[in-house]
């Protein structure tokens, strides 16, 4: 059974940190592209950042040089390192993992950033 579990997220003031966790099990995670995103209300669901299974990053344009993705194979988890947080990045954040059409998704974890 694959499951991703997700931890961190909270309340935070703007301009203030916060690290998302998220642990998967049952996969053969070092393969997997790890991906980060997250829904606003009323919004679509965008992708804030990826990392591919030889390490490859991407950012979106609103979170770059802000957000740091990262992955540890060993302990089979991703994170999100969130720095200088806005309100607009207020949302619900998921995080997914890929691989060769298989995909997953954890449950979600709410980020609120006050102005």
């Amino acid at each position: 059974q694959v499951r991703l579990v997700q931890s961190g997220g909270g309340l935070v003031q703007a301009g203030g940190s916060l690290r998302l966790s998220c642990q998967a099990s049952g996969i053969n995670f070092r393969l997997y592209t790890i991906n980060w995103y997250r829904q606003a209300p009323g919004k679509e669901r965008e992708l804030v950042a990826n990392m591919t299974a030889d390490g490859t990053r991407n950012y979106g344009d609103s979170v770059k040089g802000r957000f740091t993705i990262s992955r540890d194979n060993v302990r089979t988890t991703m994170y999100l390192q969130m720095n200088t947080l806005r309100p607009e990045d207020t949302a619900v954040y998921y995080c997914h993992v890929k691989s060769h059409g298989l995909s997953w998704w954890g449950q979600g974890t709410q980020v609120t950033v006050s102005s």
